[in-house]
């Protein structure tokens, strides 16, 4: 109906950020949707321990990388004139912590980036996470991906590529 205000598409959002190209993609889209809504968003990097060290052993807190990325959320969100909350875990795999997080911190969105890359042979290339994410997660998933490079843009049919040759005759 015109007129009705929309419903906030989430009232706390967890942003995952991988320290990947796609990630101030997403912060810029949650504070967007959060300072629109006035909802709550966290920022939170995950940093994989393999299985060579025990997850109890602090592996996190000396990650520059992990340390930066969580930086460059504030920064963003500092901004956007939204308040950020920024978490730093470790965990085995990515995807199962993502989405245990997401459901202990009450989240009811989680918003995830996708870089564009392709497989030998040229297959898109969707990994593990956002696919366990997707299948797992009982909070709503908003995926950011990236968009494709002008080298791979410009190979692609016109229809493809969002250009078109003028109109039919």
């Amino acid at each position: 109906m015109p007129g009705t205000p929309l419903a906030a598409p989430f009232h706390r959002a967890v942003l995952g950020l991988n320290g990947g190209a796609t990630d101030p993609l997403v912060v810029k889209l949650g504070c967007e949707l959060a300072r629109s809504f006035k909802a709550t968003v966290v920022a939170l990097h995950i940093v994989e321990v393999d299985w060579t060290h025990d997850l109890a052993d602090d592996i996190a807190s000396g990650n520059e990388l992990a340390a930066s990325v969580l930086d460059m959320a504030e920064g963003i969100a500092e901004k956007y004139g939204v308040t950020l909350e920024t978490h730093l875990i470790q965990a085995r795999d990515i995807g199962p912590a993502l989405v245990d997080e997401a459901a202990e911190l009450e989240a009811d969105t989680i918003l995830l980036g996708l870089p564009y890359r392709k497989r030998f042979g040229g297959d898109f290339a969707i990994g593990r996470t956002v696919p366990y994410v997707l299948e797992n997660a009982s909070a709503g998933v908003i995926i950011v991906r990236e968009p494709i490079p002008a080298t791979e843009a410009q190979a692609l049919p016109p229809a493809l590529a969002g250009t078109t040759s003028g109109p039919a005759s």
